[in-house]
């Protein structure tokens, strides 16, 4: 298996231990949850059930299919024959029976997939649930029992953060994160898919180190007819993914949709009282629990931009499959099958790779750090822009403000070739400091610091640059 090692780790750890575990595991859909559980364990599951997704049924049968599911699970593993459960506390009954029955005192592991899906409206499965860990399973030293869901906020909610019966009895907490580039680098290698690293930032910039779709990457196509393949195509492989990600994990799907949408027009964000205005919708417990699920799965981020107060916190969308997919995908109502093939200099192509490093850079901010030799101070990274009285104004990709009075102001460009600084340029990155330093304490020095695909060319007024982070050192194993 690619990338996961300390996951692994320590989820063999948990399992040599004479304890009871309950582990949850979470993370954005399609990030690699059970296939995370299935490598570590293969032939260790005593049980295992997947759970059926409600988007398939009428909600008003759903308990039943759900029961009947698991039954069948049951069944598959061995159980005696008995009636069927008719309610969760008598399904998780003969579980207990089940593993019971089979105890030879060797550690079980009972893996629960999507455990979200099955807490289906007025069912009671929380409660059941709750009787079965508390009553039963967390007395049984030889027991490790492992639940998986996408829809994070339900699992932050009802176990991680429960405040009810509950409270404190999840072992360990594991959240599942995309690839980093350079996991997805050894992911391609792994899988024969021979890409320049050019090209793999690319990738990321469309997938977001989603194992998932990276699987869809053809080894003997080039990136370009790829791409075309899986979105531009008579019939592309993630045709309705947008749709999917949200349908099939929240609750309030066309609410959660409206925000992201709206994220998307704006690449430093909204605040919460825009999105309100904007949406035309009211402020309260709803809003609140759509936004922290989608932080909760890594969809968009919540940050204070450089200068402002905790009132003024922003939300940005940065899942780079929804920006991609919004910008060029969902924009286009006729799409030319050979669309990526025949526009990758396109000037739209041009300015969505621009915006797309941005947000590439703000997810490898360990390996940023890690090049400047700043692994362990404390940083908060942000993008900053200041409107002047002429509306003219400036505006900074990145800012680096360290605990050791040093601030980065970060230039990121996005560029096939060496990148160079003529006079021009120069002037404004001086204009840019001049600005910033009339904001920031005298204590603090400026480094202006460029990230770029492929380093800095030599000239009279490449000095400017005190430091500077090529694509490589993105490509950086994180500690």
């Amino acid at each position: 298996m690619v990338g996961r090692e300390r996951e692994i780790k320590e989820l063999n750890k948990l399992y040599e231990k004479n304890k009871a575990e309950l582990v949850a595991i979470y993370g954005r859909r399609r990030v690699g949850k059970t296939y995370l559980v299935d490598e570590t364990f293969s032939d260790r599951i005593t049980f295992r059930h997947a759970a059926l997704s409600p988007a398939d049924e009428e909600s008003r049968g759903l308990l039943k299919v759900q029961l009947e599911h698991f039954y069948n699970s049951l069944d598959l593993y061995g159980m005696d024959k008995t009636e069927k459960p008719k309610n969760w506390l008598e399904a998780f009954l003969l579980l207990e029976k089940f593993l019971q029955k089979i105890d030879d005192g060797s550690r079980q592991v009972v893996f629960l997939d999507e455990l979200p899906w099955l807490d289906t409206p007025h069912s009671g499965f929380m409660r059941a649930f709750e009787g079965f860990w508390n009553n039963w399973g967390c007395h049984r030293k030889n027991l490790m029992v492992i639940v998986c869901g996408s829809a994070n906020s339900w699992i932050l909610d009802n176990l991680i953060n429960n405040h009810g019966g509950l409270y404190g009895r999840v072992t360990r907490e594991i959240k599942l994160s995309p690839f980093n580039l350079h996991e997805c680098e050894e992911y391609y290698k792994e899988n024969d898919v021979t890409f320049s690293r050019y090209d793999i930032v690319q990738s990321y910039m469309i997938f977001g180190g989603i194992p998932y779709y990276l699987e869809y990457m053809d080894g003997e196509k080039s990136f370009a007819q790829n791409v075309d393949d899986i979105f531009f195509a008579k019939k592309p492989r993630l045709q309705n993914e947008f749709e999917r990600l949200f349908d099939a994990v929240f609750v309030n799907s066309e609410a959660v949709k409206s925000i992201v949408r709206l994220l998307y027009t704006k690449n430093a964000g909204y605040t919460r009282h825009e999105i309100i205005e904007k949406l035309n919708i009211s402020d309260g417990g709803r809003l609140s629990r759509n936004l922290n699920a989608l932080i909760a799965s890594d969809f968009i981020m919540k940050y204070v931009p450089f200068g402002m107060s905790k009132r003024e916190e922003h939300y940005k969308l940065i899942d780079p499959f929804c920006q991609f997919y919004l910008h060029f995908v969902n924009s286009h109502e006729k799409i030319n099958h050979k669309f990526w093939q025949q526009n990758t200099t396109e000037q739209s192509v041009v300015t969505w790779r621009g915006y797309a490093f941005e947000n590439v850079c703000f997810n490898h901010i360990e390996q940023i750090k890690d090049a400047l030799g700043i692994a362990g101070v404390i940083t908060t990274s942000s993008a900053w822009s200041k409107r002047d009285d002429d509306e003219n104004g400036v505006q900074i990709d990145m800012l680096l403000s360290r605990n050791d009075n040093v601030i980065n102001m970060c230039e990121i460009k996005f560029y096939s070739g060496i990148f160079a600084v003529n006079k021009s340029y120069y002037n404004l990155l001086l204009g840019r400091q001049e600005t910033l330093s009339r904001e920031v304490s005298r204590k603090m020095v400026i480094h202006n610091t460029l990230i770029t695909t492929n380093g800095l060319k030599k000239n009279e007024y490449s000095g400017i640059f005190t430091n500077v982070i090529t694509m490589d050192d993105l490509f950086k194993e994180s500690r």
